[in-house]
């Protein structure tokens, strides 16, 4: 057995890093501080790190590359964000569940399509969909979808409860 360290690439946070949520596919991941901000990683192949970052020192020739491609950098109004969760692809393609020092739960959506304003997945582009103001009496310290379905998410916070939520997409 052994865990060897891959390479990333950019230091997008300036305070503690509290939560990372990687999405059902595996080709990305959040990461959300203290700082108030959410950033967005993809996992770049080895052959697209070869041609989009040639002077990137390569360990192997299987080696891919994790790159910061789009930061929130007020994703909770300046509050910590303590936790991020991708949503099952039932939920919807590129959402994501947030919960902060702001008492707070968002739901992002990546905004798709329009006229060159849309996300890609070398640049994405989110926008709050849902929130839940007061969620819990303090912090919501960890929020998760149900991974069946992604039409409820459960949360937890400083107020020791334990809440369910019932969501929906807009139509």
């Amino acid at each position: 057995s052994s865990l060897v360290q891959l390479e990333g690439r950019g230091a997008v946070h300036t305070s503690t890093v509290w939560c990372l949520g990687i999405n059902p596919g595996g080709v990305r991941f959040l990461s959300g501080s203290e700082d108030g901000s959410m950033a967005i990683w993809k996992m770049y192949t080895a052959t697209e790190r070869k041609r989009l970052f040639p002077r990137e020192h390569v360990v192997s020739s299987t080696d891919g590359l994790w790159n910061c491609v789009g930061r929130l950098p007020d994703a909770h109004a300046g509050y910590a964000v303590l936790s991020v969760d991708c949503a099952p692809s039932r939920a919807g393609h590129g959402r994501i569940a947030s919960g902060g020092g702001d008492n707070c739960i968002q739901i992002y959506r990546e905004e798709t399509g329009g006229s060159g304003a849309g996300s890609s997945s070398d640049a994405p582009k989110f926008a709050i969909e849902a929130m839940a103001i007061n969620a819990h009496d303090g912090d919501v310290n960890c929020v998760k979808w149900y991974p069946r379905d992604g039409t409820s998410l459960v949360s937890c916070g400083d107020d020791g409860a334990v809440r369910i939520w019932k969501y929906s997409q807009a139509g």
